[in-house]
């Protein structure tokens, strides 16, 4: 009797766990709602997701929303879609959103948007609600040389069309700042850009900057625009302050070249009186050689003599300047 009775315990062991397995692989739950939705999905097909790794209510969930929106999707567009590597609910929520706004959006589109990493479901809305981007504080300087701080709010609108291989929204934000800068440098006067900042919208919005972009761009607006640097100030007073400098440098080198050449005159003078000393040592021994020898006598060496003191007392004199009269007159 045990026996048996361990022997019931088993078998309604493996009945459950057969079952377990059974449920696990053909999901009747999930195959009976999707008969009650309308949606006709084999059996056999979701047994295959199971063998496949697919996920059975990943494809079978977003089916019968696609089918209860009246869209004409199947199995085997939402399974390869997933294989792939897709967001297949976003997917079918974008298809439903651009239904219900009169949007063409075909299938194999919205999948190759959801496949190149866009949101494809946000694009299907910012094309219905167009999405307002604030570019940074752009500075731009005027022809008299003001600077100028602009801020920007660039309404655009998703184009489903060129959302693949389209740019995104720094290049928006990069080609506005570009045409800021170019509409406020070509003002001659910066007070004309406070007057008038729609001239910035327009100019800019003339431009076609939305080419080869994701986007459309609906309206420019110029949000703030404030007065910066003098930079024309600035600019004139450092060049003057750089050519201050150079002048400078320029006067410090002339200088030092006239040192350089006062030094090497000194140096020349000094070369110039040594020699002269050198061949003044040497007349007392010429002298000497000369009487010596009968070249010269006594006489011419005593005249010699006379003209050297006269000659010394004609440089004294002259120093000394005219003498001056010291005679006093006589007393009556």
């Amino acid at each position: 009797m045990l026996s048996g009775l361990i022997g019931s315990v088993v078998i309604l062991f493996l009945f459950f766990i057969g079952v377990s397995l059974f449920l696990h692989f053909v999901p009747i739950g999930l195959w009976i709602s999707a008969i009650a939705a309308g949606v006709h999905v084999g059996i056999f097909d979701l047994v295959g997701m199971r063998l496949r790794r697919v996920p059975p209510s990943q494809i079978v969930l977003p089916l019968i929303k696609a089918n209860k929106a009246g869209l004409q999707v199947n199995v085997n567009q939402l399974e390869a879609h997933y294989l792939a590597g897709g967001n297949v609910d976003r997917v079918v929520d974008a298809l439903i959103a651009a239904h219900r706004a009169q949007i063409p959006l075909p299938f194999e589109r919205s999948a190759a948007i959801d496949l190149a990493g866009r949101n494809v479901l946000e694009a299907v809305q910012m094309s219905v609600n167009p999405k307002v981007i604030e570019t940074p504080v752009v500075s731009a300087v005027a022809k008299n040389g003001i600077e100028l701080k602009v801020k920007a709010r660039v309404t655009v609108r998703a184009n489903i069309d060129r959302l693949v291989g389209g740019a995104g929204e720094a290049t928006i934000i990069a080609r506005v700042g570009e045409g800021i800068v170019t509409s406020v440098g070509s003002a001659e006067d910066h007070k004309h850009v406070l007057e008038n900042p729609d001239d910035i919208s327009r100019t800019v919005l003339g431009k076609g900057l939305d080419a080869g972009t994701a986007f459309e761009i609906l309206s420019i607006d110029i949000a703030d625009v404030d007065v910066g640097r003098n930079i024309g100030a600035e600019l004139t007073t450092d060049q003057a302050e750089a050519d201050k400098r150079i002048a400078q440098a320029k006067a410090e080198e002339r200088r030092a070249m006239a040192v350089a050449r006062e030094q090497e005159m000194q140096a020349y003078t000094q070369e110039m009186q040594a020699k002269v000393v050198e061949a003044e040592a040497e007349i007392p021994h010429a002298l000497a050689m000369a009487l010596q020898e009968g070249r010269m006598g006594v006489l011419d060496y005593y005249n010699m003599n006379n003209i050297l003191a006269d000659t010394k007392m004609r440089e004294t004199l002259a120093k000394e300047g005219p003498a001056t009269s010291t005679i006093t007159p006589p007393k009556p």
